[in-house]
């Protein structure tokens, strides 16, 4: 994609090519404020701006001061806003139907920022609700529901970083995630230990990012959502990020914060499925407006939610401009999509006989397909600076493809198999690893089918699967020593990184969504040595371009033999585009030191020891290498020189050299 004024077509974000109007919609639209091109626009299913037309925002109409409301509600026979400025009242402030497109607007005269709202909706059938504005940019703090009138203008002070941010997040460069739910990072340090609020959130998370080399934050749903629990993941308010730590100056001044100090901002985003509580989108105008009707199509049997209609233009409009929102209003750096294998298969979690089959008599959702990758198009053409990550289990091909080639067209991949592997061998007792050591080298058959992420997340430590540091075999010692070696594994292995808060001090219980992460560990020299591991792993990865720069392409990686299944050690080389300097890469997932061990490798002369997982620094045992080897002429691993090393106990070894 190119940049803005690159492309001699390339139209500047939020304007489009002449259509045609509606017939008939001039005659109900007020002041230009939402034209018969906005509803031709939205109705066709194309408009990425809503944000800017549907809601509230300020407004001034002949000279008087006040908010300019609209709602999209085709089935209803009567609309009004009611809130702060009129008493509740159903009766004062009523809204006109814009032409046939099925939004409802008007103009409040004396509405001010800051004033609680909703919609009065009244349908054939005797159906009456009160909703939240849909399109709300903030809302009460939950359990209260109403939207709040508000002003999105921030001044930004991250230039600097938006200039240069795509050279940030492409595939040939390092890309180290921490994901980091936002109501349990870090609390305050006083009962009762309430969340930190964006704003004092700020300069913590900046700086620790920073400090640990992480170059992006990816925050799990900061969208509103009604129940804490849900983790943000199920959704009412698609424009609003959630009060509960702020306003959204106070989330722009957060992540105007990360950028300053070199970090990106990833949000989690939610366009699978939709909370059911009756004051949000559910059965909107007493009809199901944004989802199926049939519960076949509609009803999410997991999480007990709804299911968006992607067949439904108003629906698509509704979503590509969340996604636009994010990325406009608050310098998102890029979007990763919850539980994309929900939304591509009719029949995901159900039995047969509760889905419904495509036209074609399949089980793939046609427009769930159709949405995704018009989502990813208009992503990169409007903001070719950010990456799509998709959260996709199953073996769907090409999701990191551009769709002109019959792809998905993300960015990136979240590799759960790989996930899912590894973490099955480390909970193995190491005396029975030499029968599987297939789980880890079975990714290399499917590496560069896509352009991956390989995520150790939240998922992974919750709902009773307990943390990383208890998965690991052994005792305490070798729980320690295997996720030294597992997150040395993770960061020497192709593709990008992703970590969840906690698991880089070794948290020693499930994460706790209520609670702070366990920062106290510190005190104890092992957590303190994984912490210092992990900020040493960044380091290393982010000044190597051997680990990073073919993180996606066959060139960059190379068995030197993944046969030693006997000893449970694996060793690869990592390479970069210069194909000069190389790291070397030995695992030795026993927890038997290998004194004397040969290797073989591409080059001759020195090799350097630049990581040992086992140093003293990090709570090891020190068996290493003093500091390096001298390869000798002795043919090994069809390599023509080979080293002779010390393998620590359920240890990494890193060494560079030069081919």
């Amino acid at each position: 994609m190119s940049h803005i004024g690159e492309s001699p077509g390339y139209r500047p974000f939020g304007t489009e090519p002449p259509r045609a109007s509606a017939p008939g919609a001039s005659q109900f639209t007020e002041h230009g404020w939402f034209g018969p091109q906005d509803l031709y626009l939205f109705n066709e299913g194309s408009h990425l701006r809503l944000y800017d037309k549907l809601g509230s925002h300020p407004a001034t109409v002949n000279g008087v001061e006040g908010y300019h409301f609209a709602v999209w509600a085709p089935n209803a026979d009567y609309v009004s806003v009611v809130g702060d400025f009129n008493s509740w009242d159903r009766g004062k402030n009523p809204l006109q139907p814009l032409g046939s497109s099925g939004v409802w607007g008007g103009f409040i005269a004396g509405a001010k920022s800051g004033l609680c709202y909703k919609y009065h909706i009244a349908a054939p059938g005797g159906f009456t609700a009160e909703k939240t504005d849909p399109f709300a940019f903030t809302c009460e703090i939950p359990p209260k529901s109403a939207a709040v009138t508000w002003d999105l203008a921030y001044s930004w002070n991250d230039r600097d970083w938006m200039g240069h941010r795509k050279s940030k997040i492409t595939h040939d460069k390092p890309i180290s995630i921490y994901e980091v739910h936002v109501g349990s990072w870090m609390r305050e340090a006083d009962p009762p230990y309430h969340s930190l609020n964006y704003r004092d959130m700020a300069p913590k998370l900046a700086t620790y990012c920073k400090e640990m080399g992480f170059t992006h934050v990816e925050f799990l749903p900061i969208t509103e959502h009604p129940f804490f629990a849900s983790w943000g993941y199920q959704v009412t308010g698609y424009f609003a990020a959630t009060s509960r730590y702020g306003t959204p100056q106070d989330l722009m001044f957060l992540i105007d914060t990360l950028h300053q100090a070199g970090v990106g901002v990833i949000l989690d985003w939610v366009p699978s499925h939709f909370a059911t509580d009756a004051f949000s989108l559910a059965n909107f105008d007493g009809t199901h407006l944004f989802e199926h009707a049939d519960t076949r199509q509609g009803f999410h049997p997991d999480w007990g939610s709804y299911v968006f209609n992607y067949s439904r233009h108003e629906v698509r409009s509704f979503l590509l401009s969340s996604a636009m929102f994010w990325l406009e209003k608050y310098h998102i750096d890029g979007l990763r999509v919850d539980a994309v294998a929900s939304m591509l298969y009719l029949d995901y979690s159900r039995k047969q006989g509760e889905w419904i089959p495509n036209q074609y008599g399949g089980k793939e959702n046609i427009d769930a397909i159709g949405f995704l990758r018009r989502f990813n198009e208009e992503v990169y053409r409007h903001f070719p600076d950010v990456q799509t990550f998709a959260e996709e289990s199953t073996a769907w091909s090409m999701v990191s493809r551009p769709t002109y080639v019959g792809g998905l067209g993300f960015g990136y991949k979240w590799d759960m198999g790989w996930m899912h592997d590894t973490l099955k061998y480390c909970m193995k007792d190491p005396i029975h690893r030499k029968f599987h050591q297939n789980d880890l080298t079975f990714r290399m058959l499917y590496a560069y089918n896509e352009s991956f992420v390989l995520p150790l997340s939240h998922d992974e430590v919750v709902h009773g699967k307990g943390p990383l540091w208890d998965k690991m075999a052994g005792d305490e010692w070798q729980k320690f020593a295997g996720l030294r070696l597992l997150f040395a594994y993770q960061w020497s292995m192709t593709g990008k990184k992703l970590l969840f808060m906690g698991g880089e001090i070794a948290q020693r219980q499930e994460w706790r969504h209520d609670q702070s992460i366990d920062w106290h560990l510190l005190k104890w020299p092992p957590h303190k040595g994984v912490q210092q591991l992990v900020r040493d792993l960044n380091k290393l990865y982010q000044n190597e371009p051997a680990l990073h720069e073919l993180d996606n392409q066959p060139g960059g990686f190379e068995w030197v033999d993944c046969t030693d299944a006997a000893n449970s050690v694996m060793s690869y080389v990592r390479k970069g585009k210069s194909g000069e300097d190389v790291i070397l890469v030995v695992l030795n997932f026993t927890p038997v030191p290998r004194l004397g061990y040969r290797v073989g490798v591409p080059g001759a002369g020195a090799w350097t020891e630049v990581l040992n997982t086992d140093a003293s620094a990090y709570g090891g045992s020190n068996v290493g290498n003093a500091g390096g080897v001298y390869a000798e002429f002795i043919p090994m691993h069809n390599q023509k020189y080979s080293v002779l090393l010390n393998l620590p106990p359920l240890g990494a070894v890193f060494f560079k050299g030069r081919v």
